[in-house]
């Protein structure tokens, strides 16, 4: 029984989803290296780093290659490259977002202060104001509150 493409894709993602696998792949974008130089990179035990490659290995994004005690690894092909080029858009895209929304939410209210609590009911105020909405909360996407 064939697997159907979303639940390839979501296993797919899944086998990307580790800080260790995506900073092999983008070490590996310049070109090969050897293990020892994936290891002075990033910082953890040989054992971590191997279990992490054999996830790439068994997958096929990446492939090794043994010159006696040396062994080699490469991506599969450019297009992990690119994927990672992609992701890097996205979180920009993402990121420049919620800095705009934190611009906006540092701004000084240019309503005079009524007394505490004058008005503050749900929804009320500006951002930061207590009873104000985020965007998140009525329903903007992309926009979450801060701290939350």
């Amino acid at each position: 029984m064939q697997v159907p493409l979303y639940q390839a894709k979501a296993e797919f993602f899944r086998m990307l989803g580790h800080p260790v696998r995506i900073r092999v792949l983008e070490l590996l974008q310049d070109g090969p290296m050897p293990v020892r130089d994936l290891l002075a990179e990033i910082d953890i035990e040989p054992s971590n780093l191997s279990q992490q490659l054999a996830v790439l290995r068994r997958s096929g994004i990446v492939v090794s290659t043994r010159d006696g005690a040396t062994v080699t690894y490469a991506l599969a092909g450019g297009d992990v490259a690119e994927l990672l080029r992609a992701a890097r858009r996205i979180l920009t895209e993402l990121l420049a977002g919620q800095s705009e929304l934190l611009a906006e939410l540092r701004q000084v209210d240019p309503r005079p202060q009524a007394g505490a609590g004058a008005g503050a009911g749900a929804g009320a105020g500006s951002p930061g104001e207590p009873g104000a909405r985020t965007g998140h909360e009525a329903g903007i996407p992309g926009r979450r509150p801060v701290g939350g």
